[in-house]
């Protein structure tokens, strides 16, 4: 049996977890191998403690997922989704930094440039009752959360932590782009400004392109067929030989 050729990762936006990603292992072709990457405190690693500094959760990932990135053979590729697509481009940045091979590709998802965030997106969202009209605002979040105390306080410690992640990432010194293509995607009716995500165009030496598709921040349930098929357009040109079993 041929193992797929492209291993893509695929990171959590805030409060959720790794089986936000699951379904997509049918829905994609047999050549991709999807990994959903689980964030701590959640899901498979609830009984560990969250992490709520951008820099650690980073080089934890790194180190964590350095077998599936560093494969002999085949493409590696990071998708992140919100929160997850600065997570994804942090990783990228350290995989440099550490003088590791970068992803063949980097994909991100209803997420700003990182010089293009705004200050204020996570004001006055310290409360549970701030963080439960956060999430009901931006939709995608279940409605047996809200109606499960149990399941509903399990998220919200998640997203308090990742909005802390997300508060504590660096400001930055200008740097040289990434040397790997970047490909955006957007909610036509998602309220991130189409700028700020225009702006990860600065972030790519190589290929950049931004795809917009209907639907909130959440389009990529919104939108999935087209999302995924987007993804299989941009994957399939970097598709090398199979990885090894």
């Amino acid at each position: 049996m041929i193992a797929p050729s492209i291993r893509l990762l695929c990171l959590p936006c805030a409060g959720a977890s790794a089986t936000m990603y699951l379904r997509w292992r049918r829905l994609l072709p047999s050549w991709v191998q999807v990994v959903p990457v689980e964030l701590p405190g959640r899901g498979a690693r609830l009984g560990e403690p969250c992490v709520e500094s951008f820099a650690a959760l980073v080089s934890r990932l790194c180190d964590e997922q350095a077998a599936a990135m560093t494969a002999s053979a085949g493409s590696v590729m990071l998708f992140g989704h919100s929160m997850g697509g600065l997570l994804a481009w942090g990783i990228a940045r350290h995989l440099r930094e550490r003088g590791l091979p970068a992803p063949a590709a980097l994909f991100v998802s209803g997420c700003p440039a990182p010089g293009q965030r705004d200050p204020q997106r996570f004001a006055n969202k310290d409360t549970d009752h701030q963080l439960i009209a956060d999430l009901r605002r931006q939709g995608g979040t279940p409605d047996e959360v809200f109606a499960s105390p149990e399941m509903l306080r399990i998220t919200l410690d998640a997203l308090r932590a990742d909005y802390r992640v997300c508060t504590s990432v660096p400001e930055l010194p200008p740097a040289r782009p990434l040397d790997l293509p970047i490909h955006a995607f957007g909610g036509r009716h998602d309220d991130i400004d189409a700028a700020r995500l225009a702006a990860w165009r600065r972030e790519a030496r190589t290929l950049f392109s931004l795809t917009w598709l209907d639907g909130g921040h959440f389009f990529i349930r919104q939108s999935e067929p087209q999302l995924l098929a987007a993804l299989v357009h941009e994957m399939q040109p970097l598709r090398l030989e199979p990885l090894p079993s």
